[in-house]
């Protein structure tokens, strides 16, 4: 996750950049059920409108939040599926606020209405985040449901109301891109906390003229709006929380972003992103699926390090017998093509690597939603590229 907003109060007021320093454990997002009323067409569990067999008990839940907590995970994200969805989700939330998580929720908003209001406040979420995919029209042909707008801002409004901290989840795509300067707009109308904007990125359309692709355009012109909002509110003396996720080649385009406005901040902000280190999946963040299985984040489903009922979570992380695992804890990482050889490498952690793995085989090729041109990155034109890694096969080691 890049912070944008913190570096808009480095630019503002620079302090100097510390040794990096990683959390105790890794924030947990988990799954809790894969059930949702919605059918999204971006959803990366596949959830639907029915039950899954095998999804861990109550009792189940309880034993691996203890060992989560003396694991010292610091923040547990509950999601889904759609979470509200679980009869006992108000227990468990309960249960890890009293066991001193940071606890988030995640939801599609549609079922946060006057009947649960009071339940939700009273756990006591020290977050929660509701996708959004645009105004009206637009969420609700992503959504596949008629109305979903309108009951995820009844539910955007409710929490709100009630004090709780409340962010807005924001998945880019060539269908929904019209949408954001509007959903940026209504993010400040209704006194919302935090917008965190996700990228869709899976295919890389060559590793030349980068800057007339459509969808690096795209993503570029949606960089530039979030950094220009951002600093505004930065300008303006509000404080609105905005992240970006799912491609960490963004703050590397933001230390270019701050070249053109800022070069006198230049150095400055690129130790901070240095300090920040980029992609961090297998290391500071990990995922736990609806039956007990645990990914490297959430977008590795395909692929499970274990699981919670033959092992603990403790156990399991820990673990490099696992190559990608190995890998992932590598630091530095040893990744090939562009990412290998670009400049600025310490800043992104050769981005997210599920991509590459998705689309080669190969999870220590380069990324191939990397958006950003050759010589931003420092590759000269013409020059020869390094030949690639050979693939491996992740598993276990013998």
């Amino acid at each position: 996750m890049f912070r944008i907003s913190q570096y808009m109060q480095e630019l503002a007021v620079p302090k100097p950049a510390g040794p990096k320093q990683n959390p105790p454990a890794p924030v947990v997002i988990w799954n809790l059920i894969r059930r949702c009323n919605l059918t999204c067409k971006h959803c990366y569990s596949i959830s639907a409108d029915k039950d899954f067999p095998g999804e861990l008990t109550t009792e189940e839940i309880y034993v691996v939040l203890d060992d989560l907590r003396g694991f010292r995970v610091p923040v547990l994200i509950l999601s889904g599926g759609e979470p509200l969805l679980r009869p006992d989700i108000f227990d468990i939330a309960r249960r890890a606020k009293a066991l001193g998580f940071y606890v988030g929720l995640s939801s599609n908003g549609t079922l946060i209405d006057e009947a649960n209001i009071d339940r939700i406040a009273g756990c006591e979420f020290d977050y929660v985040g509701v996708s959004l995919d645009g105004i009206g029209a637009t969420h609700d042909r992503f959504r596949r449901m008629q109305g979903a707008f309108a009951a995820s801002l009844r539910g955007i409004r409710l929490c709100r109301d009630r004090g709780l901290k409340i962010g807005v989840r924001f998945t880019l795509t060539q269908d929904n891109a019209q949408d954001l300067p509007a959903l940026l707009e209504l993010v400040e109308n209704e006194g919302i906390d935090r917008f965190y904007f996700s990228h869709l990125n899976y295919a890389g359309r060559g590793n030349t003229n980068r800057k007339d692709d459509a969808q690096h355009r795209l993503t570029r012109w949606a960089m530039d709006l979030l950094f220009e909002t951002c600093w505004a509110y930065q300008q303006r003396g509000l404080h609105k929380e905005f992240t970006s996720g799912n491609n960490d080649a963004d703050g590397v385009y933001f230390l270019h972003w701050v070249e053109k406005r800022f070069p006198d901040r230049v150095d400055n902000i690129r130790a901070r992103l240095i300090q920040w280190g980029g992609n961090s999946s297998g290391v500071n963040v990990a995922n736990i699926d609806n039956l007990g299985n645990v990914h490297p984040d959430t977008m590795w489903w395909h692929y499970s390090l274990g699981n919670v009922r033959q092992r603990p979570f403790s156990e399991i992380w820990m673990d490099v017998s696992d190559s990608l695992m190995a890998g992932l804890k590598q630091f530095p990482r040893k990744v090939s093509g562009r990412c290998g050889e670009c400049r600025h490498f310490a800043i992104c952690n050769g981005n997210t690597r599920v991509r590459a793995q998705q689309l080669t085989g190969d999870p220590w090729a380069e990324d191939p939603g990397c958006y950003l041109d050759d010589d931003e990155i420092g590759i000269l034109p013409g020059r020869e590229r390094s030949a690639s890694m050979p693939r491996f096969s992740i598993g276990r080691a013998p």
